[in-house]
């Protein structure tokens, strides 16, 4: 499952965290404007689909997806990239005539996203999304999308570059950002194809005396997916086009990557947990990692401190649908302390995490960007 970087339902989108009046009342109207430039965005593919020879059904149906698929949640990786600029810039500010590029791209990195997760909700099997039912599941025209989802996605990833090419062709970096969206995107597929490579080989676990095949349930291996799978697009590639748009050159930025990656990695392993232990009316999903047999932090863990008593228990039951098997591996995670020693390391590693920024940015803006990113993250719910 790919994280959701505090996404909810988007309903949720007035539920906001922020402790004062004022703050809450920033936050929406942030939200606010950044919506309105996918609106305008979604109406210039919607003009561009005017020269294709498809059928008004069928531009019926892109329309109608794309407001289902694309908006919601927090829109956090999108918004991060205006966000990351204005630090960047410091007292010389934004205009708005430099504001509305970066918004764009905020939404290019929230295409990105919505075609990642219509995928990877197909291939996982997922039930909801964002508080409401997959994309795949959602009825329309009288049943289910089903698997025309896996042409909706490869649709929302190619309207990126329709993005690129109509606000950015003319511009002196459109080749870089072409390349880098190019790059992030393989290395996210990458990711995924190393995440369900742990199905390779499995039995068919519905069978009697079948148990489920360990061997890349290793750290290392769970380490290499969420780098690729999660981090790139997470978490690089925001911070990565406000440098573009900054001027900021790749020496200037020297360490920023690998702080992004950690950050990536922190993240998701986050998300494994809550995947487990949130509340799915919070976190806006059904966790399934247990029942899809997925290589997750939690699992790792499990299997890298089990007794040979409790490895069997993991054999049994890990990969299983019947709730009675989810419920014997949760027992498990709580019998090893999981829980405890999560919150621990969570603790930990962002107070790393701080001071690694620190030493390396001290007052610096891209320190700031990063410290930013990390008070988003640390101690989330959802």
């Amino acid at each position: 499952m790919h994280a959701s970087l505090g996404e909810t339902s988007p309903q949720g989108l007035t539920e906001i965290d922020a402790p004062t009046a004022a703050a809450k009342k920033a936050k929406l109207d942030d939200i606010a404007k950044f919506v309105k430039v996918f609106d305008v965005l979604k109406q210039e593919i919607m003009d561009s689909l005017k020269d294709e020879d498809i059928s008004d059904d069928a531009r019926e149906w892109i329309d109608a997806m794309l407001q289902y698929t694309v908006p919601g949640g927090k829109m956090n990786r999108g918004r991060t990239v205006l966000h990351a600029l204005t630090r960047l810039r410091g007292d010389a500010g934004v205009s708005e005539a430099e504001a509305h590029p970066a918004q764009v791209l905020g939404w290019c990195v929230e295409f990105l996203q919505g075609f990642l997760l219509i995928i990877d909700d197909v291939q996982d099997g997922s039930t909801t999304r964002r508080g409401q039912p997959c994309w795949y599941k959602f009825e329309k025209n009288g049943g289910p999308v089903g698997v025309m989802a896996l042409n909706d996605g490869i649709l929302v990833e190619r309207f990126i570059h329709t993005i690129l090419k109509t606000h950015f062709k003319q511009t002196p970096h459109y080749v870089e950002l072409l390349e880098l969206f190019h790059d992030v995107t393989l290395k996210t597929e990458l990711g995924q194809l190393l995440d369900m490579s742990c199905d390779w080989g499995q039995p068919d676990l519905t069978k009697e005396g079948t148990t489920p095949d360990f061997t890349r349930f290793t750290l290392a291996h769970y380490e290499r997916i969420v780098k690729n799978k999660t981090a790139f697009y997470s978490f690089y590639i925001p911070v990565k086009l406000a440098m573009i748009l900054a001027g900021v050159e790749e020496k200037q930025g020297d360490g920023v990557k690998a702080i992004l990656l950690d950050m990536g990695s922190f993240f998701q392993k986050q998300d494994d947990y809550l995947d487990c232990f949130g509340a799915p009316e919070v976190i806006g999903k059904i966790g399934t990692d247990i029942e899809d047999l997925k290589c997750g932090y939690l699992a790792v863990q499990a299997l890298s401190k089990a007794t040979p008593e409790q490895l069997e228990v993991m054999k049994a039951n890990y990969g299983r649908k019947d709730p009675a098997n989810v419920k014997a591996v949760k027992e498990l995670y709580s019998a090893l302390k999981l829980d405890e020693e999560y919150k621990a390391w969570e603790a930990s590693e962002a107070t790393r995490l701080r001071g690694e920024i620190a030493a390396k940015f001290g007052e610096q803006p891209l320190g700031g960007v990063l410290s930013d990113l990390l008070d988003k993250i640390a101690g989330r719910e959802k």
